[in-house]
């Protein structure tokens, strides 16, 4: 066993701890192992052979729901301390009726479409039923309870929806069988939705592609490389932390499964340098979820944005980069103050691999990414890019012999990759169950109409109530339903009040985001806890502090679009997908103001710039900054002077107590 080995199984107890979706069965039948790696390869292949050769929409996503599930109950356990061993034969049967869903789509697809005219008879709705029932239990095996009893909540709402007992704005005309469960299995508007239109399509391609990335080497590469750009600096664990946390973050799109993977190796390092255990398992949880607002792959929620708002991936990448980068400023800002405050020091020189040598050895993995954001950029189709650049990761891990794939490696991958999507397949399917029902009863407009009335037509106000919603949606939920649900339910209320559709989404995608982060369901921070060995809720309070700058952002770009670089001047409707650049200049200006005012406020929280601040010294700079913050020219240049006055004071006391 390597030294390593200890943190890792530690690692994988505290996952399966905190994250449902790694709670799986290791089959002691030789036999049964075959027959999962079997399936699961058949289904990545599968989901490639239909980038070229497409096969209609209905069949393509009941196909990709139908397989995943079969695995689901074949490699996820009934109840978490079911016997992990075996398979019963309970699960033998429900992987057989997963089958059956599709099969009977597959025998009946011309009279569902044409004969019948969309109108389901008994055996639809038995198949529906079932189907429905399948897809909440291989949910609820994933993920837990949270998110299928919502599905749960909202499925029964148009039984009673008709009833007296309901208030005035919830009331609809009765529905029967046929309409509820002709919705859920027959249209593409239920459990086939854009949300598994998404995940078959796009989603399942780029976790593959981080699945080969992963089995050439690229995690080694994003740690090598940021302990060879920050480690020697103050306080440079925790900034290499923040770095690799955010590369991977962004990549593989799960924020406990990220503080896990990079935690048992980074929250050691940073308290052998003196952080203590909240501030080190915080610092992980805070990197780890903001990888999901980075660009370019953004933990492929950007790809289900771009099929739900009609904007392109390349300009929502685009929008997304310079909050992203204001975030992980704000995040380094308070690491590097605390650590200055603490008198915490890097890790010496000699012990750091060199950049040249980290990019000499491994460097060339960075192609297929560049490639790919080459692509993106071309408006090549998203799945055709994501096919590229499977293809071109196993070209390129061929450069070296340490990063280089054998077959069985790349078989690994196909295995490794199919599993990997059964979480994000299993939320999209359960929650097209919610927007089947807000399909049919247009609940949506219900809950958007009851947000603007409280906003009162208060953009500010709406704005707050939308954040409060999207994170009490979002607690508990992994970032692509938590985003799916808050788009459907709160981003129009945004955009009812002159917002642009891409911002208003953005906004909604931030706060159900951060909502892993926030006490009292804050998993990322449980789980960072768990590894550093501190306390849950002081680590997600403590995670909550550092992300602070993620909290201020949405509102900023919500009130000057400019920063995503849109210019709103002149546009006629808020609810367009092509966007004007903004001025040059403005952009330097807000950049520019952004930048230190984020800065400002990390030292502010940490209440140390060159030397300690008192609690008045801090107000005063944190007024500073949110002024330079607040997109206005007046509060820029008052918040300009205030932020250099404080800094030429903290400086002047520093040299005078010798602390520099």
């Amino acid at each position: 066993m390597t030294s390593s080995q200890p943190q890792i199984d530690e690692g994988q107890k505290i996952l399966e701890k905190f994250d449902r979706e790694s709670l799986v069965r290791n089959p002691s039948n030789r036999n049964i192992k075959l027959f999962i790696a079997g399936l699961a390869l058949f289904y990545s292949l599968y989901h490639l052979v239909t980038t070229y050769y497409p096969i209609p929409q209905l069949l393509y996503r009941a196909a990709h729901v139908a397989i995943g599930l079969a695995l689901i109950f074949l490699i996820y356990p009934a109840y978490p301390s079911q016997n992990r061993t075996k398979v019963p034969i309970y699960d033998w049967f429900l992987m057989c009726c997963a089958f059956a869903s599709f099969g009977y789509l597959w025998i009946e697809y011309d009279g569902i479409m044409n004969t019948r005219g969309g109108i389901p008879n008994k055996l639809d709705i038995a198949f529906g039923i079932m189907t429905v029932i399948l897809v909440i239990d291989g949910a609820r095996r994933v993920m837990g309870w949270i998110l299928p009893i919502l599905a749960l909540t909202f499925l029964i709402y148009p039984f009673i929806s008709h009833y007296d007992f309901m208030p005035d704005r919830l009331l609809t005309r009765p529905y029967d069988l046929g309409d509820i469960f002709g919705q859920m299995y027959l249209k593409m508007e239920g459990i086939y939705s854009t949300a598994i239109g998404a995940s078959v399509s796009f989603i399942f391609l780029f976790i593959l592609f981080g699945a080969f990335l992963a089995k050439s080497g690229m995690g080694q590469l994003f740690n090598d490389l940021a302990l060879a750009l920050a480690g020697h600096k103050q306080g440079g664990p925790a900034k290499v932390a923040v770095i690799s946390s955010g590369f991977m973050g962004s990549i593989n799109g799960s924020a406990v499964g990220n503080v896990v993977g990079t935690g048992v190796f980074t929250i050691p390092m940073m308290k052998r340098v003196g952080y203590n255990a909240n501030f080190a398992g915080a610092v992980e949880a805070s990197a780890s979820v903001g990888g999901q607002i980075l660009p370019p792959i953004m933990g492929a929620s950007a790809f289900i944005m771009a099929e739900t708002t009609g904007v392109k991936y390349s300009t929502i990448a685009l929008a997304a980069f310079f909050p992203a980068l204001l975030y992980y400023l704000g995040v380094i800002a308070q690491v590097h103050f605390r650590a200055g405050k603490d008198n915490l020091k890097g890790i010496p020189k000699a012990d750091l691999p060199k950049v040249k040598e980290v990019l000499l050895a491994r460097g060339h993995l960075l192609i297929p990414i560049f490639a790919l954001v080459y692509f993106l950029s071309e408006s090549v189709p998203i799945n055709f890019a994501a096919f590229y650049t499977i293809i071109i990761s196993v070209i390129v891990s061929q450069f070296k012999k340490e990063t280089r794939m054998s077959f069985k490696d790349i078989v690994d991958a196909l295995i490794s990759g199919a599993k990997q999507s059964l979480p994000v397949m299993a939320a999209c399917a359960v929650v097209g169950i919610i927007i089947g029902t807000v399909s049919l009863t247009g609940f949506a407009s219900v809950m958007i109409s009851m947000i603007t009335s409280i906003g009162k037509d208060s953009l500010f106000l709406t704005l707050f109530l939308t954040m409060l919603a999207s994170m009490v949606l979002g607690m508990g939920l992994p970032s692509i339903p938590a985003y799916i649900i808050t788009a459907t339910m709160a981003a129009p209320a945004i955009a009812g009040l002159g917002v642009p559709v891409l911002v208003a989404h953005l906004f909604v995608f931030y706060f159900g985001l951060f909502a892993n982060i926030t006490p009292p369901v804050a998993l990322a921070s449980f789980a960072g806890a768990g590894i550093a060995g501190g306390d849950p809720m002081k680590t997600g309070w403590q995670s909550l502090k550092l992300a602070l700058a993620g909290f201020i952002v949405p509102f900023m770009f919500v009130y000057n679009p400019a920063m995503l670089y849109i210019d709103t001047t002149g546009l006629t409707s808020m609810n367009v997908t092509e966007f004007p650049a903004p001025p040059i200049l403005s952009m330097i200006m807000i950049a520019v103001t952004s930048i230190v005012g984020v800065i400002s406020l990390g030292a502010a929280v940490e209440g140390y710039f060159k030397s300690r601040m008192n609690m008045i010294e801090r107000l005063i700079l944190a007024a500073g900054a949110l002024m330079l913050i607040i997109p206005e020219l007046y509060t820029d240049i008052a918040g300009m002077f205030i932020v250099i006055g404080m800094a030429m004071f903290n400086l002047s006391k520093s040299k005078r107590l010798g602390t520099i």
